[in-house]
Order: structure tokens, then C-alpha cells, then sequence
């Protein structure tokens, strides 16, 4: 049941008729994100099939033990092809389409939570094809910065796992390791909660670590692997997180559990050095 006292009010008639008729609007909404999806691959896959047009006779010219490979070079080149121009296309439409997220809180079906759901919408259709081939390159990094993503120099972005991209800070030489989840919004039972996420100058997320929407991490942080930022966090600078949901934790702690790690008792001095003794 969804609870519209939650929601702010309503912007215009075409808010009201949103709240009012929750599943015809949501369908149509899918209906057109799914043209409009339809048209961005299209455009996409243009490309590839006009050079496939020309290399397939090319390739049947030549005998059956060289046919086949030629002919499979081509679709593999095609298909690279193709996601690249994927990475230009998405964030055009982005920028041409009411894509433009703001803070929000209240229900899913509001006029305000409509960008949010084209944004994700675009944003997935290459997260889910292509976007884990150009991880760590220029051209990944190209893409997430023309959907609005926050980038510093020498960020290390080793995750292909975002959402809500142009909602996402992220400052200089911070490290995002490997299939870090980072998104910008949170809820459940009907609650949506839009919120910018932050992470600061030289902060390490460790990884498939998850951080949620409404999180700031400062500079200097490190968010230890396989945690969870839950919505409201703020890590403070230089400081240790860890856990599900992740706290701080002290330098003290952390030293005691390095030494566990390495076999070590709380006086740092080994089992087989005692015995030595």
C-alpha cells in the first residue's frame, strides 16, 4: 500500500494523473523507455551491420578453412563496434531527454521519480552489455563522466556495478575496487529516497563493497571489502570502516585484527618466537 502522505505535492495534472493511475502510467512509462531503448540500439547496431554488409560476400569469396575465420573476426569487430558507439548514443539521449535527477523522497510513482527511472534506464542498457569491457579504460571513464558522473584525476574505477551515475562524486585519486555496488537511492514498500553519495579525495572502497544512497566518505577514508555503507553514513576523514552495515573501526582494533590475520597474539610477538625463547 502506498502511503501518499510521504509524497510532496503534486506538480501539475500530469503528476496527479501519475499518483491516481499508478500501473497504466508505469506502463506506458516502460512501453516508451523501451522504444526509446529500441532506437538508441538501433543507431548502434547501424554501424557494425553496414560493415557486415560489405565483409560477409568479402569473406565467402575466400575458401572454407579461411571463410569462417574471416567471417567471425568480422561479427567480433562488429559487435566491439557496436558497444562503442553504444557509449556515445546513451549519454546523447541522456542529454536530450528529461533525464535530469534531483534530491528526492517519496513514492515511485511521482512525476519527480521519472528521471530517475529513464536515467537508470539509459545508464543500464550499457552497464549490462557493454560496460564491463571498457572498465579501467579512457573510454569507460568517458562514458560515466558524459552521464554526469563526478570524476578526479586519477580515479581508479575498477566496477562496472553503478547506478544513478549523475548523482555520484567522486574526487581525486580515490580507488573503487573490484565489483564495488554504488548507487545514489534507497527504499522499499513503495519509498523511493533519491540522494547524492560522495566519496572523497585518496578514499579506498575495498571490494564488492556497497554504498548506498545519502553517503559521504571523506578524504583518506577506507571502506574495508564487502561492506556495507547503509544510507546515512558519514565516514569521517582518514577513518577505518568495516562490516554489515560497516562501522568504524578504531586503529587499535585494527591492528588487533591484523595480528589474528598474520597469527599473531595481542602482543605482536609469534607463537614460535615464545616458544623460541
Amino acid at each position: 500500500m502506498f502511503d501518499e502522505s510521504k509524497n510532496p505535492p503534486p506538480r501539475n495534472r500530469l503528476d496527479r494523473f501519475i499518483r491516481q493511475f499508478r500501473y497504466p502510467a508505469y506502463f506506458i512509462a516502460l512501453i516508451t523507455l523501451y522504444t526509446i531503448a529500441s532506437t538508441a540500439i538501433g543507431l548502434a547496431l547501424a554501424p557494425a551491420l553496414w560493415i557486415l554488409s560489405h565483409w560477409v560476400p568479402w569473406s565467402a569469396s575466400f575458401p572454407g578453412w579461411l571463410r569462417w575465420p574471416l567471417l567471425g573476426t568480422g561479427l567480433g569487430f562488429s559487435f566491439f563496434l557496436s558497444g562503442f558507439t553504444l557509449l556515445v548514443v546513451i549519454p546523447i539521449y541522456n542529454r536530450l531527454l528529461p533525464t535530469r535527477i534531483k534530491p528526492f523522497k517519496g513514492t515511485y510513482f511521482t512525476l519527480a521519480a521519472l528521471p530517475w527511472f529513464l536515467h537508470n534506464g539509459l545508464f543500464y542498457l550499457v552497464r549490462y552489455t557493454f560496460l564491463q569491457y571498457v572498465t579501467l579504460t579512457p573510454p569507460g571513464l568517458w562514458f560515466l563522466r558524459a552521464m554526469g558522473m563526478k570524476i578526479g584525476e586519477r580515479a581508479f574505477i575498477n566496477t562496472y556495478l553503478i547506478s544513478d551515475p549523475c548523482m555520484l562524486t567522486v574526487e581525486d585519486d580515490v580507488v573503487l575496487g573490484g565489483s564495488v555496488r554504488i548507487f545514489a537511492h534507497y527504499g522499499g514498500g513503495g519509498k523511493l529516497v533519491i540522494a547524492p553519495t560522495f566519496i572523497g579525495n585518496k578514499a579506498t572502497i575495498g571490494l564488492n563493497a556497497t554504498v548506498m544512497g545519502d553517503v559521504q566518505v571523506g578524504a583518506g577514508a577506507t571502506i574495508l571489502a564487502h561492506s556495507v555503507l547503509l544510507p546515512g553514513s558519514r565516514v569521517g576523514e582518514g577513518e577505518t570502516w568495516g562490516g554489515v552495515p560497516a562501522r568504524r573501526i578504531s586503529r587499535e582494533e585494527m591492528d588487533r585484527i591484523k595480528q589474528e590475520i598474520q597469527g599473531l597474539p595481542a602482543d605482536g610477538v609469534s607463537p614460535k618466537s615464545q616458544s623460541v625463547r
